[in-house]
């Protein structure tokens, strides 16, 4: 993710603009999301938030955010407050969701780039807090977006991108002031987990293989290295630890107790050896979609927002997959 580049070549542009001093107080005040207002910690300022970069402290409540991480306006919204300016995702006209709050659903929020980051258009939008937890920046983006405004990024305990969603959805609702909602919406997450676990206690210790598209040369298999698989061993099932590409000659390491697809085309599914595999032969295949529908945004996503609307689909899925009985085979997605 090449954001440091853009960042870089916009700066002269930008400096002019920088004359607004970046913790200034703003007159708006945050708008909250859903049919309630969202109370806030307002005795939590000065916080100060260690990440990899160093620290960043934030003086009071924040006024003006703009979110600049893939994922960071989901965790935003999730505690109640909705960013001046995001990142684009995965192609969605943010936050048009379906599991975005329904204050918000279809609004169309300021962007600041998608794969590269307009620093011009950031500095305009006259931030008082960026965030930034998966925002995949280096040392130079982070020196040019905190030259804004006060900048969050990832701590150094995860692989860069790979910050866990409760410690994300923390970390944000301690930098806006919004702890209490940020310890409400992880318990209700959580509780979503622990209802599917209990309800499928067949699916602990059971192996997992996840397929991320397909190609003419073979699949792509997603390991517990990569965050898109949290939610299924949160669920209890095991998956290898790193990913990596699985040839047409080396298929039968596929042969799992179960085996998800996501983008997995078609034509490749339909082939002799794939068809030959004995998790698909007795029914144990869950295809989850093509990577523009909404299952694949939610995974994207990994928010406590978007998690719960991913266990509705996969769970009862995963269930037909689980259920020894080949008669039950997993409904597609969509249906």
């Amino acid at each position: 993710m090449h954001s440091a580049r853009s960042l870089t070549v916009l700066l002269l542009t930008v400096l002019a603009l920088l004359a607004v001093p970046a913790c200034a107080a703003t007159t708006a005040g945050p708008t909250d999301t859903g049919s309630a207002p969202a109370a806030s910690d307002d005795g939590a300022f000065p916080v100060t938030m260690t990440h990899k970069f160093g620290t960043t402290t934030i003086e009071a409540r924040p006024q003006r955010v703009v979110t600049v991480g893939f994922n960071d306006q989901d965790f935003a919204l999730a505690v109640g407050v909705e960013p001046v300016g995001v990142r684009e995702f995965l192609g969605y006209p943010a936050p048009d969701r379906p599991w975005a709050p329904e204050g918000v659903r279809g609004k169309q929020l300021p962007t600041v780039g998608s794969q590269d980051l307009d620093l011009e258009a950031i500095a305009k939008l006259e931030p008082d807090l960026i965030l930034g937890i998966n925002s995949y920046i280096d040392d130079e983006a982070y020196g040019l977006l905190n030259g804004i405004a006060p900048t969050v990024a990832q701590t150094a305990d995860y692989a860069e991108g790979a910050t866990p969603w409760d410690q994300q959805t923390e970390q944000t609702g301690r930098a806006l002031g919004r702890t209490e909602q940020a310890t409400k919406i992880i318990a209700e997450t959580k509780a979503a987990f622990e209802a599917a676990i209990s309800e499928h206690p067949e699916f602990a210790g059971k192996r997992a293989g996840f397929l991320l598209g397909s190609s003419a040369a073979g699949f792509y298999s997603l390991g517990t290295d990569d965050y898109r698989t949290g939610w299924l061993t949160e669920l209890g099932f095991e998956l290898d630890p790193k990913g990596g590409e699985i040839s047409y000659e080396k298929l039968d390491t596929l042969d799992r107790d179960v085996l998800l697809g996501e983008g997995v085309a078609e034509a490749d599914l339909k082939r002799d050896l794939v068809q030959q595999l004995k998790v698909v032969k007795e029914g144990r295949y869950v295809g989850l979609g093509a990577f523009d529908d909404d299952f694949a945004a939610a995974l994207g996503f990994n928010s406590p927002l978007s998690l719960p609307f991913l266990l509705d689909i996969a769970v009862p899925r995963l269930a037909a997959a689980t259920d020894g009985d080949p008669a039950t085979e997993p409904a597609a997605y969509p249906e």
